[in-house]
């Protein structure tokens, strides 16, 4: 692609270059739900030097580590990638680290609340996830893919709500995330952090890089896709 201009949208930078998500997350710009908006305006917000992020991306090697560009497969390709490559990964996690976040805010939750707090924030995560993959895998991915086989065949009235709905399921998650990163000084435990402190701080800042890019994938990959079809 031709280098970074301040006037890309984040989104769209991030559907080009995937890797610049990782500076994105990193200076805590949103390139899911806020992804669309310039870069220059996302960067200012943000109070950054806009050469400075704009020179890392544009150094970045594209060719490095290969990978699937999900921009050349179909909607269903786009669906049955995201099944696998998140949903179900997902899933797991959020089931395998309940017990540590549990341990975490019972064993130092009295002399650090934010981590009754933290424990809050993931119970909320783990319900709506859990009901949002299992509403997309029921029914609205198979209805999106009925859809896009026939834009023309009626369904638009009753894809679009549920597709707006989605939406604002990820914009409630995004903000948990949020506020997880936030009372968790950037998921960094301090020095005297035990195991399990550092346990599930690091892979809960794992399913907030998974959940962003997965977030990422739906709405301005395949949503965009299925409204331009309306």
């Amino acid at each position: 692609m031709t280098a970074v201009s301040e006037k890309m949208w984040v989104s769209d930078i991030v559907k080009e270059v995937p890797k610049s998500a990782d500076i994105f997350r990193r200076n805590r710009i949103d390139y899911c739900c806020g992804g669309r908006m310039p870069l220059g305006e996302a960067v200012e917000a943000r109070g950054l030097d806009l050469e400075s992020v704009m020179e890392e991306i544009n150094s970045i090697d594209q060719h490095e580590g290969g990978g699937l560009d999900v921009r050349y497969l179909d909607e269903a390709g786009i669906i049955t990638f995201i099944q696998n490559r998140y949903h179900q990964e997902l899933l797991n996690e959020l089931s395998a680290l309940t017990p540590y976040v549990t341990k975490l805010a019972r064993k130092h939750g009295p002399g650090e609340p934010h981590l009754v707090r933290l424990q809050e924030l993931y119970r909320t995560l783990k319900n709506e996830m859990i009901a949002h993959t299992e509403d997309e895998d029921r029914h609205v991915f198979p209805l999106i893919i009925e859809f896009m086989k026939d834009p023309a065949s009626g369904l638009v009235e009753t894809v679009k709500p549920h597709v707006d709905g989605l939406e604002a399921d990820h914009e409630a998650v995004g903000d948990i995330l949020k506020e997880m990163r936030d009372i968790t000084d950037d998921f960094t435990p301090h020095e005297a952090a035990c195991g399990t402190y550092q346990l599930v701080y690091a892979r809960l800042e794992k399913i907030e890089k998974d959940t962003f890019d997965h977030v990422h994938l739906e709405n301005n990959v395949l949503f965009e896709r299925v409204k331009s079809a309306m």
